[in-house]
């Protein structure tokens, strides 16, 4: 369409107008320290255009776009190299589920420090105990006059070390005895600056530290920042976890490519690909990368697409980023610059952890047995 088309070429402008050299390809998975200030700035001047809230409705400070004008947008992001975003968690995430499921106090209170990247957002779902098994959390929040004060810890906490606030799922009854486990739980708006809130890295193997323990003792947030009635966390953190892949994921698809093409480049180069063995697993990375494709933007076209795409979409595109660094060790096998095997051993060892965060593989299986094949718990394999 002449307006999508115009649109394209109104994104594309501004990222050539406003993109930074140095900033080409900073941060992502692995790197979400790397020159982080800068690619917060970047993000408050996305969010002055009115970029960072592009899906949103125009009610709520959005521009109302259209689906695929987000696609559009995400393309064009991906391609011209921009700087992994540092707002992710609160625009694409937190935003949406109060715009859906908050009150209109918790709407005008956070929408606009979101919209304009004022205020930073991370996750506090995942326990030591409980890992992707939501209905395990343990963290326990009580009412104590208007507060609510928080025990317990959480862990895998990406960017809790310069977020402002974090959403947690905790427990504020135990459920029934023969009711499901997820029972009980609230989903409670928390600030992370606070004497009761500790925030301790953890060293990955790439050597960065972009992930947390964080752990709450006796943390306090006002009796009104619970998302839903208390003992509906589960629903709010249901709804959450369906904003967070949507169509971000065909930017997130376009850094595949780009990635695939450096190392077909760098297979050529070095004589991997004239192995007739590699070859064909780079052959395959692409057939399955445009597979991969195919079934996003399908499935985003869908009113209503199936209850359990999300867990599918994380299972095939895990497994291929976990199966692409595999297949660059084999190509380093034949030579490299220093720069090339620092860039390939680092995608490496990060995509380890693909299908753990996020909701583990065993996790996405599940839901894909009980929604889709309609098996028993019981009977997963």
């Amino acid at each position: 369409m002449a307006g999508d088309e115009a649109f394209r070429h109104e994104i594309r402008d501004w990222l050539a107008a406003n993109l930074a050299g140095e900033l080409r390809g900073a941060g992502g998975p692995g790197r979400e320290n790397e020159a982080f200030p800068e690619r917060l700035a970047f993000a408050r001047r996305l969010a002055a255009a009115g970029w960072t809230t592009l899906a949103w409705p125009v009610e709520h400070g959005g521009r109302g776009a259209s689906l695929a004008q987000q696609v559009i947008f995400h393309e064009e992001y991906a391609r011209s190299g921009a700087p992994s975003r540092v707002d992710h968690i609160g625009t694409t995430m937190v935003g949406p589920t109060l715009m859906e499921l908050g009150t209109p106090g918790q709407q005008r209170r956070f929408l606009p420090a979101l919209a304009a990247v004022e205020e930073l957002w991370c996750q506090g779902y995942s326990e030591p105990g409980a890992g992707s098994d939501l209905a395990g959390v343990t963290t326990r929040a009580r009412l104590d006059g208007d507060e609510w004060v928080l025990t317990g810890q959480k862990v895998w906490t990406s960017l809790a070390h310069v977020a402002d606030w974090c959403f947690v799922l905790a427990r504020t009854a135990p459920p029934d005895d023969g009711a499901p486990r997820h029972r009980g739980l609230s989903y409670l708006l928390v600030p992370m600056r606070q004497p009761g809130v500790t925030v301790r890295p953890i060293r990955q193997l790439t050597g960065d530290s972009e992930f947390n323990e964080v752990f709450f003792d006796d943390a306090r947030t006002p009796g009104d920042l619970v998302v839903g009635k208390p003992g509906e966390g589960w629903r709010v953190a249901m709804a959450t976890l369906a904003h967070e892949r949507g169509a971000a994921t065909v930017g997130q698809q376009i850094g595949f490519q780009r990635d695939l093409d450096d190392l077909v480049a760098l297979a050529r180069g070095n004589g991997a690909a004239a192995d007739p063995f590699l070859r064909s697993r780079l052959a395959r990375a692409s057939v399955d990368l445009t597979v991969l494709r195919a079934h996003t933007l399908r499935t985003l076209a869908l009113a209503t697409p199936p209850p359990a795409n999300p867990s599918v979409v994380k299972l095939l595109w895990t497994r291929w980023r976990q199966g692409l660094g595999e297949l660059a060790m084999d190509v380093l096998a034949r030579g490299a610059s220093e720069a090339d095997t620092e860039r390939w051993q680092r995608l490496f060892l990060f995509s380890r952890a693909d299908t753990i965060y996020g909701g583990s593989d065993e996790i996405q299986r599940g839901i894909v047995a009980e929604r889709v094949l309609g098996l028993p718990r019981g009977d997963r394999r």
